[in-house]
């Protein structure tokens, strides 16, 4: 079992520091990052630290990791390079680009060398339709590629080299860039100081330059606020409209109220409605999980029948056992099975058993009927 470095751990506690104490699941994701950072792929001894540093079990842990693409569950070159064979880049030589490299490299899908440079994988998208075909090195973009310059950046990897990205700042290994992903700064020299954006992501913003279309009162010059500035500015614009409320008008008199009311008192809400139940919250302030919780689970909490806005539904009368009988033999003969398969409940013998057990509950009387019936159901 790996044993990761102090480092890793006292990172590790930065990234959950992120978050509120109540929240600290949250830092799942970035702390996958983070131990695939060390150790090139989320190993099971990763799955077991972030487990331990979260307070979660390896399953939940594991649920998450095998879900995204992004994590690696076995070793994986310094470089992936993905290929995106979708169908925009597919029409435009994608699948012959991945294709090359599969035969150039011996190796197929999710497959690393064996200088373990590179791990090959094609990719359903790449995001970047404009720019197809196209293909990532550690995400970073290389744009309108052919088979030609694949081959050319493949073989420049593996003599030690890092080709430059059509977009995007210096390429680095797998491991720095998980690094990057779990919130930290790529702390080489120069890492972002070169690369740029492509002609098609400018030309949505020359268009608006040209036409003089921006977004009302935006100043690019106005400073981005802290969370605390923000916070205040807030608080005063929230007081600044409570003020500017009108001032809520006296109610009204019901004539003739009574109860709690006295003379020239206002009525309540109850009273003026005429209704004689206690004054309840209308139930669609509340979340449709809570509704129908109460409506099946009735208690004091609940709202009675006739309060405003109010539905309880009440159970009828069972039916009896001849009527059931009836009543499933008539949805059997209008419900065909499609293929040789049977309905659900063909079983005749467990029908007829349970259906004994039923009438013997009802002619026992009272609530012995359902239960019978539902023990009978059980069985």
């Amino acid at each position: 079992m790996s044993v990761f470095t102090d480092e890793t751990r006292e990172r590790a506690r930065e990234i959950i520091a992120r978050y509120p104490a109540d929240r600290s699941r949250s830092a799942l994701l970035p702390l996958l990052h983070l131990v695939q950072a060390e150790e090139g792929y989320v190993s099971p001894a990763g799955v077991a630290f972030c487990a331990e540093v979260l307070g979660l079990n390896k399953a939940q842990v594991g649920a998450v990791a095998t879900f995204y693409t992004m994590y690696k569950r076995r070793p994986t070159g310094d470089y992936l390079v993905s290929v995106c064979t979708n169908t925009m880049c597919n029409v435009l030589g994608g699948q012959e680009v991945y294709d090359t490299l599969a035969e150039h490299l011996g190796v197929g899908h999710d497959e690393t060398t064996a200088d373990g440079k590179i791990t090959l994988e094609h990719a359903e998208c790449l995001a970047a339709c404009d720019y197809g075909p196209v293909m990532t090195v550690n995400y970073d973009f290389f744009d309108g590629v052919d088979p030609q310059s694949a081959r050319g950046v493949v073989d420049e990897l593996r003599a030690g080299g890092r080709p430059m990205p059509t977009r995007g700042a210096r390429l680095c290994t797998l491991k720095e860039m998980a690094v990057q992903l779990a919130g930290f700064a790529d702390e080489r020299e120069g890492a972002v100081a070169d690369g740029g954006p492509g002609e098609p992501t400018l030309r949505g913003l020359r268009l608006a330059q040209e036409h003089g279309i921006s977004v009302p009162g935006f100043d690019p010059n106005t400073p981005i606020r802290s969370k605390a500035e923000a916070d205040k500015a807030a608080a005063e614009a929230k007081a600044r409209s409570e003020a500017a409320k009108p001032a809520p008008e006296p109610a009204k008199t019901v004539l003739g109220a009574t109860d709690n009311a006295g003379a020239g008192e206002p009525a309540t809400p109850a009273q003026a409605a005429g209704s004689t139940t206690r004054d309840v919250k209308a139930p669609d302030a509340k979340s449709p999980e809570v509704r129908t919780a109460e409506t099946r689970q009735p208690d004091a909490a609940t709202a009675v029948p006739d309060a405003p806005g109010t539905k309880v539904p009440v159970d009828g009368a069972p039916p009896a056992p001849r009527d059931a009988r009836e009543a499933e033999a008539a949805g059997a003969a209008a419900n065909a099975p499609a293929g040789d398969g049977k309905p659900a409940g063909d079983e005749a013998g467990a029908q007829e058993r349970n259906l004994k057990e039923a009438e013997a509950g009802t002619s026992a009387g009272g609530a012995g009927s359902a239960v019978a019936s539902e023990t009978g159901v059980q069985k």
